[in-house]
């Protein structure tokens, strides 16, 4: 008794014969329920005889009234006849289907219970027409295939052996009407922050929405309507993608998206920011110096970039060598002093602007230079005798023999010691290797490396490190051994 089905009941006419309706579609618990014709064309069959004791339905179209039973009905005792079923409901209502659930009567009768009859009664009429051909074991019905605008009453009676009896009527009529479901907008996470683009860069925003049906969706920047000549929309049924293909930064701004149904809405607003590299500070100048110390001013620049600057680069430059370095990164104010700079060197001065897209493209240069003076001091110089730092080559460390793998370059190091700076020469087995484009010789302030390239087996041997100067000659010596692969054993 506490079953749930759909089931088929096809439309009948009064002209239909007893046996063309018992040829109409077995009810199945698995079936469903058609939809009935519209009102104009419906013509009800006459419903099941009820007991004299069934309450008539209201005249009124809101309950219509039930036909009047025929005076060859049966004669038959209230007790034979099932009561009301209890608490007729409705469960769920959409676009093309309505579901109704009841509970069983309190009496089944006296005679054997044969199901329920679940009858519908459009609005303005006053026929009842049975959804389900015959009576069905379940508590629960859905009518499908239902017609938007279809608006009708539903009553639900239990039937046995000796009759119909009462039915129970839904108070209120049924209506199908669209499913409207509200428009809603999901903004990707990193656009809920500022999206942030250089100038040139595309600009790709892709925005799901939901709404049923397909909202009608639109943009706009600023306020205003977009420039179609720069400004791309696609939307589809799930998403609008707004597209820019090389962005500029009139482009910045708010841009709001806002999805509309039927008299809802729903808006995002996604800000766009393109940026550039910002422009030098607008002057700069020396404004002291004194010791060992230059002090700089400078103004900020004109344009930023359209977004904030994160801070100056400031270097300077000796002007012998002529090469910037930096001494500030990421400077907030506008005025620095450098310290320690070397006395007798004469400097330069520049600032570089910052942003997110990085440093200006060109600096604000000091045009006149920070000369760093001695000292006035008179020196009395006491009697001075030069002192001769020339010496004979000797080694403060030695070559050490070593052990090479083949293919791998290794290197060989000594250091020597000298005055007048000694000429260099190395040597394989007393063979002179200079010039051998497999060998590469550097020495740099005493420090003497010899680079084998990938060794062979033939590469082993005594290597020679030779220094000599006008006053002299020394020599060290190491032997080099490259292993030859290792043959497997058996």
């Amino acid at each position: 008794m506490t079953e749930k089905a759909t089931s088929e009941a096809p439309d009948c006419g009064p002209e239909e014969s007893a046996s063309e309706s018992a040829k109409a579609p077995t009810t199945e618990p698995a079936g469903e329920v058609a939809a009935l014709e519209s009102a104009g064309e419906e013509r009800a069959p006459t419903p099941p005889p009820e007991p004299a004791s069934q309450a008539p339905a209201p005249a009124a179209p809101t309950a219509p009234r039930s036909p009047p039973q025929t005076s060859s009905s049966p004669p038959t005792s209230p007790s034979d006849v099932p009561s009301a079923p209890l608490l007729l409901a409705l469960e769920d209502v959409s676009d093309s289907s309505v579901t109704v659930s009841w509970e069983p009567p309190e009496s089944l009768g006296r005679l054997g219970f044969q199901g329920y009859v679940l009858e519908l009664c459009r609005e303005g009429a006053s026929e009842w027409v049975p959804v389900n051909a015959r009576p069905l074991m379940v508590t629960q019905l859905t009518v499908r295939n239902l017609a938007l605008g279809d608006k009708f009453f539903l009553r639900v009676a239990a039937v046995s052996s000796a009759g119909t009896g009462p039915p129970a009527v839904l108070e209120q009529p049924v209506h199908i009407q669209k499913i409207i479901e509200a428009p809603k907008i999901r903004v990707p996470r990193h656009l809920r922050q500022t999206y942030i683009r250089q100038v040139g860069e595309p600009v790709n925003l892709q925005i799901p929405f939901q709404g049923s049906p397909k909202p009608q969706a639109s943009w706009t920047h600023n306020g205003h309507a977009l420039d179609s000549q720069r400004v791309n929309v696609r939307t589809g049924d799930q998403d609008s993608i707004l597209f820019i293909r090389s962005a500029q930064r009139s482009d910045s701004g708010c841009y709001e998206f806002t999805v509309r149904l039927e008299g809802l809405e729903a808006k995002a607003a996604i800000d766009i920011l393109v940026i550039e590299k910002p422009g030098p500070p607008s002057s700069i100048r020396l404004l002291d110096v004194w010791g060992c110390n230059a002090a700089l001013e400078w103004t900020p620049p004109q344009d930023t970039g359209n977004t904030e600057l994160l801070g100056y680069t400031v270097q300077k430059a000796d002007k012998k060598t002529g090469q910037w370095f930096t001494v500030l990164e990421r400077y907030h104010p506008t005025t620095c002093t450098i310290s320690d700079l070397i006395v007798g060197n004469a400097y330069s001065f520049r600032v570089f602007s910052e942003n997110q897209c990085g440093l200006s493209t060109s600096a604000a240069t000091t045009k006149e230079l920070a000369r760093i003076q001695k000292a006035d001091i008179v020196a009395k110089p006491k009697g001075f005798v030069e002192r001769d730092f020339s010496e004979a080559p000797s080694f403060t460390q030695p070559l050490a023999d070593h052990t090479s793998t083949p293919g791998y370059s290794t290197q060989l190091f000594c250091s020597v010691r000298a005055s007048p700076k000694p000429k260099i020469i190395w040597m394989k087995n007393k063979m002179n290797i200079q010039g051998d484009p497999k060998y590469r010789a550097l020495s740099e302030q005493g420090v003497c490396t010899l680079e084998i390239r990938k060794p062979s087996p033939f590469d082993s041997g005594v290597y020679t490190c030779k220094a000599v100067n006008v006053l002299g000659e020394a020599s060290v010596d190491c032997r080099l051994e490259v292993k030859g692969k290792a043959s497997a054993t058996h």
